[in-house]
């Protein structure tokens, strides 16, 4: 008895000490690859991607060739292999829909027609793939937020016959301004409130044109966002549809036009928009008429994603994706003085915090247990269109993909005591980063900023639509030097005077520490999940949950 408890001691000495010698072995890899990370690096990868040799990185442009091949270069001199059998790229076809801005909405009704121009009154276009579409006298409707939700009881088109109407849709979701917070979430924005579902809904409803009045709070961001964002080539999936099922117009209405129409109507704005947030509101009738005219230019192309991966030593079939989105909005001829949209943060930051990743797990002296995919994906800006056209046909089976890890916009103001989650709670991946986060002794943080929907404008949620789980951080708050005041501050400053604009540029005073101690982060969640067992999942109440849990149980 005696010699077999000293023969079990010895087994659990041994195993102890092999255990120590595994992890001084594990935490020796994860140093040598932590050191790899250098703000100075970083801050060249970003020079070079937002440099106006690149022109802004639009889609399907020269610029695109320039971002694509520099990617695919240094995958190669990293020495990750093509993650699309013999080729880095992934074709994603497009159509670029580019409306002709000459043009004028008329509404008509009770008195002269009333004009509004476009750029200063509202922005205008279509989806669907044609010459020309048009409004004609079509009856204007308030339709309050747009919002069909059954599972709360929520219908803001019952009993409207929306077909060949036009509908005027707030941004947000109604409990924004207070409300019944109990149906959806206060000021953090649900899918509702995008304005992606506002067209759909609109479209499934017969609508012939959709206008958003646009309010910078609600929206997220100012009306010159809306111009640079709408007003240039528009691109889109190739659909068989030709797009004909949406709506014929789509567009933005500045609140200031809103209140124009509904005076003319001999209605008050503010008193609407209130009465909307409350159960039970119904569309209200304008008694007016709108008429545009939207002529298209349409191009066909092809634009890339690329794509690299790092084989795993024993689950090569088992992934892990870190990805970011390459594109930008390019060039703007029409405008004075600069013209190009360089996206500096937006998002050649994060693309140059992808090629620190590749770079970080490449220098492992031996790869993790599964696959490290780098996906850099295309037209972001256009709508997530890279990121949906990889979800609808995935390289690496999703029901292999052990989660994905996005990147969009590092934080250049230095190092903070926190970390922000954006859509905090959702998923099982929080519990492993706010366990990386402690090697910094750092915090978890909940989005400060839940009204601007941000979990739903940035492409891990293609993914996460079809059951992936994925992990979404931002900037932390609290600055190390100078606290949460002040970086809240910036984050404004940005909004308000770089975000979607050619003032996004690439600034040497920049403090990258802070984003070298993200992607760091960022390492040491990824490293775990690509070399344990498990698959993490959704939490229990998440929309994402059911689907990720029917593609396992077929795994």
């Amino acid at each position: 008895m005696e010699t077999a408890s000293l023969t079990r001691l010895g087994r659990v000495l041994a195993a102890a000490s092999a255990l120590g010698l595994a992890c001084r072995g594990e935490s020796g890899e994860i140093a040598g690859a932590l050191a790899t990370f250098s703000a100075q690096d970083l801050a060249a990868k970003i020079q070079i991607l937002a440099a106006d040799s690149f022109e802004g990185r639009a889609p399907s442009s020269a610029g695109e060739e320039k971002t694509v091949n520099f990617l695919r270069s240094q995958f190669e001199r990293i020495g990750l292999k093509p993650g699309n059998g013999e080729s880095f790229f992934q074709e994603v076809p497009l159509v670029s829909i580019t409306a002709d801005r000459n043009m004028r909405l008329l509404i008509g009704g009770q008195g002269p027609a009333m004009t509004l121009q476009y750029g200063t009154d509202f922005v205008a276009f279509t989806s669907r793939v044609v010459e020309s579409t048009s409004l004609d006298r079509s009856p204007l409707v308030f339709a309050g937020y747009g919002v069909v939700a059954p599972e709360v009881g929520w219908n803001d088109y019952e009993g409207l016959d929306a077909s060949g109407k036009t509908v005027i849709v707030l941004v947000n979701d109604p409990d924004f301004y207070g409300g019944d917070t109990t149906l959806f979430k206060g000021r953090t924005m649900t899918y509702y409130g995008r304005w992606t579902y506002k067209y759909e809904e609109a479209a499934r409803q017969g609508a012939s044109g959709v206008l958003i009045v646009h309010e910078t709070e609600p929206a997220g961001y100012p009306w010159e966002v809306v111009t640079g964002s709408w007003s240039g080539p528009r691109f889109g999936l190739v659909t068989e549809d030709r797009n004909l099922s949406r709506a014929a117009v789509e567009g933005w209405i500045t609140q200031d036009a809103a209140r124009r129409i509904f005076r003319r109507a001999g209605l008050d704005y503010d008193s609407l928009k209130a009465r909307a947030s409350q159960r039970g509101f119904r569309a209200v009738p304008l008694n007016l008429h709108a008429s545009v005219r939207v002529r298209n230019t349409i191009r066909y192309s092809r634009s890339k994603n690329v794509v690299a991966l790092l084989p795993g030593r024993e689950r090569p079939d088992e992934y892990l994706i870190y990805m970011a989105h390459w594109d930008h909005l390019g060039r703007d001829p029409s405008l004075s003085g600069d013209q190009i949209f360089n996206g500096a943060v937006d998002n050649a930051s994060g693309t140059a915090g992808l090629l620190e990743l590749a770079e970080a797990f490449a220098s492992l002296p031996r790869p993790p247990r599964r696959s490290v995919v780098f996906l850099a994906v295309t037209a972001e800006e256009q709508g997530l269109l890279g990121s949906a056209y990889y979800a609808r046909n995935p390289i690496f089976p999703l029901n292999r993909t052990v989660a994905a890890i996005n990147l969009d916009g590092l934080n250049v103001d230095g190092r903070m005591r926190d970390i922000t989650v954006i859509g905090y709670g959702n998923s099982e991946l929080d519990d492993y980063l706010a366990e990386a986060a402690r090697s910094q002794n750092r915090y978890l943080r909940p989005d400060p900023e839940p009204e601007k929907g941000f979990y739903y404008r940035s492409d891990h949620f293609e993914l996460a639509k079809v059951g992936v789980p994925a992990l979404y951080t931002d900037a932390g708050i609290d600055n190390v030097e100078h606290g949460t005041e002040w970086s809240l501050k910036r984050r404004e400053e940005y909004t308000a005077l770089r975000y979607h604009k050619p003032a996004d540029e690439f600034d040497p005073n920049w403090d990258l520490s802070g984003a070298v101690e993200d992607l760091q982060l960022l390492f040491r969640v990824g490293y775990r999940l690509a070399n344990e067992d498990r698959f993490p999942n959704w939490r229990e109440g998440t929309e994402f949950k059911a689907r990720r849990d029917s593609m396992m149980s077929g795994r």
